[in-house]
């Protein structure tokens, strides 16, 4: 069984979206409930903070060759910031600036989990906050700053993944329990012949944030159900870790070898007895796979944004 090791004890109230930054040896993750931009220094046990103007769900890192280089492309609850200069650490010099704002016509709808592709598009889920209609999407960002529609409706989406080869893309509809497989154009950006990939039964937790390795297997992040899995190629579950937290949110690979699997956690979804039960509910933890992860693509793309 493999070792899970609690790196930080970040205490995060809704941990999201972890992302490891190889030039800076740091993890990077978001704290939606908390409304924070967060890094973790590894070789130096440093931590930094940066405060949002809005809670957001997911972000990319945008490559040298953007209009935007070096910067992080952030989705929120409105619509798209950049944060620059965060390189230099996230301190009140830290920039943030909107982008765009996106929510308008669909305001009970907040971008939940998000990718890039190797082309360089982002691509965002959406979840519905309060109704109990699927009316989320899956969206990838044109070059005008405009959510174009791609896949849905579904209640929540999240683990939005791709294969090592392009060829497949994989999202989940959380509330239904279900992750779905699509044959994917990555030239033209185009998914078609939707399949079940895997279905998770009710009660044992539902998929949230997930990962691919470089074997073509999608570890994912089973909220409320204390563990991540690791599903073949074929969609067959290979692999259980069990978690010394309930609600485990998402999965990154990361580490001087890509080797290293990162999983935030959620603390404001637990009662009174489960943070009793489980006192260590928001920090991040660290499991030493032994496969490499593929490495995370950056926003760029051709994408052209304007100011």
């Amino acid at each position: 069984m493999k070792a899970v090791v609690k790196v930080l004890d970040a205490r995060s109230q809704q941990g999201r979206c972890p992302r490891w930054h190889q030039q800076s040896g740091s993890l990077f993750w978001l704290d939606v409930a908390g409304q924070s931009l967060n890094t973790w220094q590894a070789e130096y046990d440093h931590t930094q903070t940066l405060l949002l103007p809005e809670p957001s769900g997911c972000f990319a890192f945008s490559s040298s060759n953007s209009p935007y280089p070096d910067s992080i492309i952030l989705a929120s609850a409105s619509g798209f910031f950049q944060i620059n200069a965060f390189l230099s650490g996230l301190n009140s010099e830290t920039n943030v600036s909107r982008l765009n704002r996106v929510s308008d016509d669909w305001p009970e709808n907040a971008l939940l989990d998000g990718r890039c592709d190797a082309a360089g598009r982002f691509w965002v889920g959406s979840a519905n906050l309060y109704g109990s209609q699927a009316e989320s999407w899956l969206y990838s960002l044109d070059a005008t700053l405009q959510l174009e529609q791609k896949a849905g409706p579904v209640m929540a989406t999240s683990s939005i993944a791709f294969s090592p080869d392009s060829g497949t893309i994989y999202y989940a509809d959380s509330a239904e329990h279900v992750i779905y497989a699509c044959e994917y154009d990555l030239e033209g950006g185009v998914l078609v012949n939707r399949r079940v990939f895997h279905r998770f039964p009710f009660g044992k937790g539902l998929p949230a944030g997930a990962a691919v390795d470089n074997d073509g297997c999608l570890w994912v992040a089973m909220f409320a159900g204390e563990k991540i899995v690791r599903l073949s190629p074929g969609g067959v579950m290979v692999e259980e870790v069990h978690l010394p937290v309930k609600y485990p949110t998402a999965v990154a690979f990361g580490g001087e070898t890509n080797t290293t699997l990162f999983i935030t956690s959620c603390r404001q979804a637990c009662s009174t007895e489960e943070l009793e039960q489980y006192p260590e509910s928001g920090g991040i933890f660290a499991i030493e796979t032994g496969i490499r992860g593929m490495t995370e693509y950056s926003y760029s793309a051709g994408v052209s944004l304007g100011r």
